[in-house]
C-alpha cells in the first residue's frame, strides 16, 4: 500500500516536473502543462496510475484553497471600489454567455434546468491563461485588458453562488437528492426538518464570518508570539480544513465557506503571512487537481466522436466570441480592445472542471454529457494561446492600420529657450521645475491621451512626433538654446537625438537616460549630459534606509555622494568597452567594483579619524 502511493506520488510530481516547464516555454501555461501532464500519465495513454477518482477527491482540496486565497485577495473596499466594471461587465458577460449557451442546449432537446447548468459551466474562464497571457504581453493594463481583469474578477465570484445553486437545478430536473445529501455525501442535519436545516445552514456561516472577525485575529496573534513560522501555516491549514469541514458537514460547498472566510480576513494584518502559507499548499494541490482532471479525460471518447468534441469545442469558442465582442461594443471598449478581449476570454476555464465535477455528484449532468464538455473545455484553453497569438499578429495590425494618424498639434512658439520632449512622469517633473523658475518650455508628447489629461490639469503640451525636423521648427528649435529627450522610448530617444545634432547642432542636448546601455549610447553620440531616471530616487531611498540602520544624516549624505560619483564616471568609463569584446567589458567591469570596495574602505577609514567635520568636508573622493 505505502509503495504503491509512493509510486503514484512520483509519477505525479514527475509528470508535472518534466511538462510544467516546457509548456510554460512554449507559450502555454501551467494549467495546461499541468493537463497535459495528466493525460500522458492516464489511462487512455501510458496508464501510469490507478484510480483517478481518489486523487482526485483529494485534490479538490486545492480549488478549496484556492478559492480561500482568491477571498484573502477581494478585501471589501477593494471590492467596492471595483464595483462599476465587475457588476457591469463581468454580470453582462456571465448572464449573457449563460443565457446564449442554454438556448443553444436547449434547442438540442436538453430540459432547462441542464441546460442552465451547462450554460453556467460554460460561462466561466480562465483566469490562470489569461492573466499570465495579457501580463506577458504587457496589454493587462489596457482597456482590454482591465475589462478582462473585471470579467475574470466577477466569474471566480459568481462560482460561489453557482455551487450554491446547484442542488437547486437537480432538485428541479426531478432529481431525488436532498439538500441534506449536497455534494455528494448525506449531511449530519439529514434527520432534521427542512426549517431546522435552514437555520443551522445560516448559523454556521454566520458563526465562520464571527470567528473570522472577531476570534482569529487574536489566535493569530497569540500563534505569532511564538515565533515559529511552521505553527502559524499549521494554524493556517486548519482554519481552511475546519471551515471546509464545516460546510461539508451542513450541506453546503467547502468553497463557499472558505472564500467567505478568506474575504473577512482579507481587512487583517495577517492577511499577506496566511496567503503566504497558504499560497505553495494551493499551487501544488491545484496543480494535482489539474493533473488528475487531465488524467481522467477520456481521449477514447474523443478518438470515438472526434466530429462531436471539434464541433462542440469550436462552438464554444466561436459562441463566447461573438457574446465577448457584441459586450465590447456595448461598453465602448473600441475595435482593437473588443478583440482582445473576446480572444482572451472565449475559452473554459478551470473552474469548469470544478462545476462538471459537482453538477455530476448532483447528478444534473450524466457522463455522456460531462465527458465530452470537460473534453471541448481542455482542447479550448488549449488553443487560447493560438487565438492570442492571431489577435496579436492578424487582428490587432488591421486595427492600427484602419486607425487615422492624428494630425499633430499647431505649436504656439513663443521663442522659449527649452524644447521638451516628452512630458510623462520623468519629463513632467523636469518641465514645471523649469516654468517655475520663470523659464519657457515647449513641450511635445507624442501620446495624444497624455496631451488631453494634463490639459485637464492645467499643464499646456502640444501633441507631435519629435523625430520631424518640420515639427521641432515649428517650436523654435532655431531659436531655442537647450533641447530635453525626455521620452522611455530607447530607440525613439536616440532617433531624436540625432535628428536634432544634424538638423539643429547648436542647441545644447540633456536627456533621460533609461538603463546603462542608453547612457552608453548617448556617450557615444556625444551627449554627456544625461540623468539616469532611476538612480537619483534609488540613492535617496538608500540615504534613507542608511539613515534607518543608524547612521547620521551628514554620513548618509555623504556614502550617497561616494557611491553617486563613482556610478557616473564608471558608466562614462564603461562606455569605451560596451560595444567591443564582451569577456574584455565584464572583466573591466568586475575590476571596477573591486576597484568601488576600495574605495569606500578608504572612505570609512576617514569616519574613523574622529574628525567629522574634515570628513564631512572633504571633496569629490578620486577613484
Amino acid at each position: 500500500m505505502t509503495s504503491d502511493f509512493l509510486f503514484q506520488a512520483v509519477i505525479y510530481l514527475l509528470a508535472a516536473v518534466m511538462a510544467v516547464p516546457v509548456a510554460k516555454r512554449l507559450g502555454l501555461g501551467s494549467v495546461l502543462g499541468y493537463l497535459i501532464a495528466g493525460i500522458v500519465i492516464g489511462p487512455s495513454l501510458l496508464n501510469l496510475v490507478g484510480q483517478v477518482e481518489d486523487v482526485q477527491h483529494f485534490a479538490e482540496f486545492g480549488v478549496v484553497m484556492m478559492l480561500f486565497v482568491v477571498g484573502l485577495e477581494l478585501r471589501p473596499s477593494l471590492l467596492w471600489r471595483l464595483r462599476g466594471p465587475i457588476l457591469g461587465t463581468g454580470s453582462v458577460q456571465v448572464m449573457g454567455t449563460t443565457a446564449a449557451v442554454m438556448g443553444v442546449a436547449m434547442l438540442f432537446g436538453q430540459p432547462w434546468p441542464v441546460a442552465l447548468t451547462i450554460g453556467l459551466i460554460l460561462a466561466m474562464s480562465s483566469t490562470a491563461i489569461v492573466i499570465q497571457s495579457l501580463a506577458e504581453r504587457g496589454v493587462l493594463n489596457t482597456r482590454g485588458g482591465q475589462a478582462c481583469f473585471s470579467v475574470l474578477l466577477f466569474q471566480d465570484i459568481a462560482v460561489i453562488p453557482i455551487l450554491a445553486v446547484l442542488p437547486w437545478l437537480a432538485q428541479a430536473n426531478g432529481g431525488t437528492m436532498g439538500k441534506g445529501e449536497a455534494h455528494g455525501h448525506e449531511s449530519a442535519l439529514a434527520h432534521l426538518p427542512h426549517w431546522a436545516q435552514t437555520l443551522i445552514t445560516l448559523g454556521a456561516v454566520v458563526a465562520v464570518v464571527f470567528v473570522a472577525h472577531y476570534v482569529l485575529k487574536y489566535v493569530f496573534r497569540f500563534v505569532a508570539a511564538a515565533k515559529l513560522r511552521e505553527l502559524f501555516t499549521a494554524v493556517a491549514l486548519l482554519v481552511v480544513a475546519g471551515v471546509a469541514y464545516l460546510m461539508n458537514l451542513v450541506g453546503l460547498s467547502a468553497a463557499l465557506g472558505t472564500f467567505i472566510a478568506g474575504v473577512v480576513l482579507a481587512e487583517s494584518e495577517y492577511r499577506h503571512q496566511l496567503e503566504a502559507d497558504v499560497e505553495p499548499f494551493k499551487g501544488l494541490l491545484l496543480g494535482l487537481f489539474f493533473i488528475a482532471v487531465g488524467a481522467g479525460l477520456d481521449l477514447g471518447l474523443v478518438a470515438a466522436k472526434p466530429g462531436l468534441i471539434a464541433a462542440l469545442t469550436l462552438g464554444l469558442i466561436a459562441l463566447k466570441f461573438a457574446v465577448l465582442l457584441g459586450i465590447g461594443g456595448l461598453f465602448r471598449l473600441g475595435g482593437g480592445s473588443s478583440f482582445l478581449f473576446a480572444c482572451a476570454l472565449a475559452q473554459g476555464g478551470e473552474f469548469c472542471f470544478v462545476l462538471l465535477g459537482m453538477a455530476g455528484q448532483q447528478q444534473l449532468l450524466k457522463t455522456d454529457i460531462s465527458g465530452p464538455l470537460g473534453a471541448a473545455v481542455a482542447l479550448s484553453m488549449a488553443l487560447t494561446p493560438l487565438l492570442l497569438i492571431l489577435n496579436d499578429r492578424v487582428i490587432q495590425p488591421r486595427f492600427a492600420k484602419l486607425k487615422p494618424e492624428r494630425e499633430s498639434d499647431a505649436v504656439e512658439s513663443h521663442d522659449d529657450p527649452v524644447i521638451l520632449a516628452g512630458f510623462g512622469r520623468f519629463g513632467h517633473i523636469v518641465g514645471r521645475l523649469l516654468e517655475a523658475n520663470g523659464f519657457g518650455v515647449t513641450v511635445l508628447d507624442s501620446d495624444p491621451d497624455q496631451v488631453e489629461l494634463l490639459a485637464r490639469f492645467g499643464m499646456k503640451s502640444f501633441y507631435g512626433d519629435a523625430s520631424r525636423a518640420d515639427l521641432l521648427a515649428a517650436a523654435g528649435a532655431e531659436k531655442a538654446k537647450i533641447f530635453i529627450c525626455a521620452i522611455d522610448d530607447e530607440a525613439k530617444s536616440l532617433e531624436i537625438i540625432d535628428l536634432v545634432k544634424h538638423e539643429f547642432p547648436h542647441l545644447r542636448i540633456l536627456a533621460r537616460a533609461v538603463n546603462r546601455s542608453h547612457a552608453y549610447e548617448l556617450i557615444k553620440r556625444g551627449v554627456p549630459d544625461f540623468r539616469r531616471d532611476t538612480l537619483g530616487s534609488a540613492l535617496d531611498l538608500g540615504s534613507d534606509v542608511l539613515r534607518a540602520l543608524g547612521y547620521r544624516a551628514h554620513r548618509a549624505l555623504r556614502a550617497t555622494q561616494v557611491f553617486r560619483c563613482y556610478e557616473e564616471e564608471s558608466v562614462r568609463e564603461l562606455a569605451k568597452h560596451y560595444t567591443g569584446d564582451q569577456d574584455a567589458y565584464i572583466s573591466i567591469a568586475r575590476q571596477h567594483l573591486k576597484n568601488f570596495e576600495a574605495l569606500l574602505q578608504q572612505d570609512m577609514k576617514r569616519q574613523h579619524l574622529g574628525n567629522d567635520d574634515a570628513w564631512d568636508n572633504a571633496g569629490p573622493p578620486k577613484a
